[in-house]
């Protein structure tokens, strides 16, 4: 059962705040996109992150971040797409779990700070996302990905992409990822009576928006729709309070039929993306992930040959 903070607090204060405005109102949405082009958020770190050594560069015009554990050796990468609607830029919660992951999986942590809607587009940030986790793994050894909501699909998209191309990543680690950004699922309907920040109207507006040229269920943009064989690992965190949980049930189906290793995370009651929330549950998604990740840097030493 949740705990309060998950159950009452979090829910209460998502409610209050309207934080759902921009999603289930379709005009709404079309004016967020115009604010935010027009008065972008700042994305830098804050100044209060601990344990990490940070740096910055510019690739063909994206800043991105570098987050390095400053003590003890790093033992590999892992590429950060962060969420926000492809509208939202970066936030506190997003820095803090990349620190944490840098810190406790003695890892180097690459954040691209890629473009939103209305100047990016699923066609130009998966390839360039592919580009930085090949780069990580040239430079770092093994490199994972991960990503939450908006960032879980790109997170998802990309290791289609990079499996097409020939790599396939050690783990891919999804928070409460946007799988089909058409929202035809007919359970959405269900769920969306509960879900305090979420909404259909609006965020079908940031998802053709995403799309591009694309069409709505191009595995660049759906990637519910793409074939997942030969997929490396995933670890999966869903709410069940999230109207993207009915289709995080059908990846976790459709993983099985293709044979791909899918830890399926699932929490009665819990809205999206938990794994950030300030609860005793999101701590402990937390450190799920980073078991998960340890493990298959223990597990990739293991096999490594001898010298």
């Amino acid at each position: 059962m949740p705990t309060v903070m998950s159950r009452f607090v979090i829910p209460g204060f998502l409610r209050a705040a309207r934080r759902n405005r921009n999603y289930i109102d379709a005009e709404r949405a079309e004016a967020h996109i115009r604010e935010l082009a027009l008065r972008p958020l700042p994305y830098g770190p804050p100044r209060t992150l601990r344990g990490v050594d940070i740096s910055v560069a510019r690739d063909r015009g994206w800043p991105v971040y570098t987050l390095t554990p400053r003590t003890g050796r790093s033992r590999g990468g892992l590429v950060y797409a962060h969420g926000g609607g492809w509208v939202g830029e970066i936030a506190m919660q997003h820095w803090r779990l990349a620190a944490m992951l840098a810190v406790r999986a003695r890892l180097t942590v690459t954040v691209p700070i890629y473009p939103l809607i209305p100047f990016g587009t699923a066609a130009e940030v998966i390839p360039r996302v592919a580009d930085l986790v090949r780069a990580g793994a040239d430079r770092h050894g093994p490199t994972f990905l991960a990503g939450d909501s908006a960032g879980g699909q790109i997170a998802l998209s990309t290791a289609l992409h990079l499996r097409d191309l020939g790599t396939v990543l050690p783990r891919t680690v999804l928070i409460s990822p946007a799988l089909d950004l058409t929202l035809e699922n007919p359970r959405i309907d269900v769920v969306q009576q509960r879900d305090p920040w979420l909404g259909r109207d609006g965020g079908l507006v940031y998802g053709r928006r995403w799309s591009g040229e694309l069409a709505m269920k191009d595995p660049m943009v759906s990637p519910l729709f793409g074939d997942l064989t030969g997929l490396g690992p995933i670890t999966l965190f869903t709410g069940t309070d999230d109207i993207l949980n009915p289709d995080a049930r059908l990846l976790r189906d459709k993983a099985a039929a293709a044979g791909v290793d899918l830890e399926y995370l699932e929490e009665p009651g819990l809205v999206h993306v938990y794994p950030l929330t300030p609860s005793p549950e999101g701590a402990h998604a937390r450190r799920r992930i980073v078991t998960a990740l340890c493990a298959d840097l223990d597990g990739a030493q293991d096999v490594s040959p001898q010298r």
